[in-house]
């Protein structure tokens, strides 16, 4: 069954009390990673609403995660924004951590742009590298943690929903030609993200089988609201930003910690905000022109 907050009726009635507290009409939502929540900064005439005053909403707890929905314009277009996301490690069930992917439809929410932090595996990576997610590894779902887990309402999405699409082509695909407007191919990459539940940071040996699986990034969310918003319909785009090279060597004497996330996210967030609103203003013109 679903838990308290988490049913069709309880979703629709938190999206219908935000609806009834702006003036906003989101077709864009935004997610904003550990150090990103500058993002929702750039939407103009924003309005700002704590996740505690929201009927229904889980709080963050996590340093870095401001806590809040701010809504607005981006170049444009109307932008609901989480400054703030929730993790399995919060002690939150799967369900509740994806609530708002649910609530963002309801609300006429069509495209999700997600950020995170993330360990480089891959070892072409560098610190500040920015890699579009164009596939993920769901550890968490190989031992049944999957949000989708349970009854499924029909009136969210389908039973088995389809995830080889998972990543938007067409968009991973103007997030290519951006760059390359911007002059920042030399450090936009493209590959597998892989999660784990958290909050303890990877093993030597954790890093070295995932990279062997085939993953070129690790973290500790973005899959499970993907995983949501897609089985609600949503088109999704993702975005890590290399935080830190995780260690893979038993004699290095590196330690991966938060604050370095932080600090990676000061360092490059102007470059990674210009990417995403330069997207959504790509994204009002492809729309008026039918190709989205």
């Amino acid at each position: 069954m679903y838990a308290p907050g988490e049913s069709y009726e309880e979703c629709r009635a938190t999206a219908d009390w935000l609806l009834s507290s702006t003036q906003v009409r989101p077709t864009v939502g935004i997610v904003c990673g550990s150090g990103m929540g500058g993002l929702a900064e750039m939407l103009k005439d924003p309005q700002v609403i704590k996740y505690s005053d929201i009927p229904n909403f889980p709080r963050s707890t996590v340093h870095g995660h401001a806590g809040q929905l701010v809504f607005g314009t981006l170049k444009g277009k109307p932008c609901v924004c989480m400054q703030g996301r929730f993790h399995l490690y919060e002690g939150y069930p799967v369900q509740k951590i994806t609530l708002p992917m649910r609530v963002f439809k309801f609300m006429g929410v069509e495209t999700i742009f997600l950020t995170n932090a993330a360990g480089g595996l891959n070892q072409d990576y560098k610190v500040g590298d920015i890699m579009i997610l164009k596939d993920h590894i769901n550890m968490p779902g190989f031992a049944g943690n999957n949000p989708l887990v349970g009854p499924n309402d029909d009136r969210f999405g389908v039973r088995f929903p389809c995830m080889s699409d998972a990543y938007d082509r067409e968009l991973r695909q103007l997030a290519q030609e951006v760059a390359s407007e911007l002059g920042y191919s030399d450090f936009l990459q493209e590959g597998v993200y892989v999660m784990l539940g958290g909050p303890s940071f990877e093993t030597i040996a954790e890093c070295r089988m995932l990279h062997k699986m085939g993953a070129d990034a690790v973290g500790m969310s973005t899959i499970h609201e993907v995983i949501v918003a897609r089985h609600a319909g949503m088109r999704c785009f993702a975005l890590s930003l290399i935080s830190n090279r995780v260690v893979m060597d038993y004699d290095s004497q590196e330690k991966a910690n938060h604050e370095e996330v932080l600090e990676a996210g000061r360092l490059r967030a102007e470059q990674l905000q210009k990417l995403v609103s330069s997207m959504v203003a790509r994204l009002e013109h492809n729309n008026n022109n039918n190709s989205f």
